[in-house]
Parts: structure tokens; C-alpha cells; sequence
């Protein structure tokens, strides 16, 4: 059994060109977008499992709390970060310059 070089595995990934600040603001707010836009489909679909239930749909009780509270989980979260985001701000503007 040949014995392999470890090299390989030591090897430096390829490095990323640096972004530019508008490339970085722009892939920031790209994922922002994103995840506001999964929290209000995860909502829309809480939303929609309800009113099912409520017309007497043919839909399960437990999906329906599932969904109510994947959407609960969601809204929270986020809010805690922009929490956690406008106290960032804050601090940094309290910074002397």
C-alpha cells in the first residue's frame, strides 16, 4: 500500500478576488432580501394551512401548528437580528472618531 503526500490536503484553497464595497453591499442586502422574503413565505404558508382548517378543508391539525409555529420561529428570529443589527449601529455611532 503506497503511502500518499499529504499536500494535497494542505494545499491553500483558491482565493477569492476581494470584493469591491459595492459588491459587498450588494450581495449583502441580495441576502437580506432573501431571507425577509423566506420569512414572509413562511408566514403566507402558516396563513394559508389556517384558512384551510378554518373552511374545513381536508388538512391536519398538527401541520397547521407546525407551520403556525415555523412562522412564529421565523418572524422572531428575525426580529431579534434586526435587534442585534440596530444595536450595532448604535454602538458604532457612539464611537469618538
Amino acid at each position: 500500500m503506497p503511502i500518499q503526500s499529504i499536500t494535497g490536503a494542505l494545499a491553500v484553497p483558491d482565493q477569492q478576488p476581494q470584493k469591491t464595497p459595492f459588491e459587498a453591499q450588494q450581495s449583502f442586502s441580495a441576502m437580506l432580501n432573501d431571507a425577509i422574503h423566506q420569512v414572509d413565505h413562511t408566514q403566507k404558508i402558516s396563513d394559508q394551512l389556517t384558512t384551510k382548517l378554518i373552511r374545513g378543508d381536508d388538512v391536519d391539525l398538527h401541520t397547521v401548528m407546525i407551520a403556525a409555529q415555523k412562522a412564529s420561529i421565523a418572524l422572531n428570529a428575525t426580529v431579534e437580528m434586526r435587534n442585534k443589527v440596530v444595536e450595532a449601529y448604535q454602538e458604532i455611532i457612539r464611537m469618538p472618531v
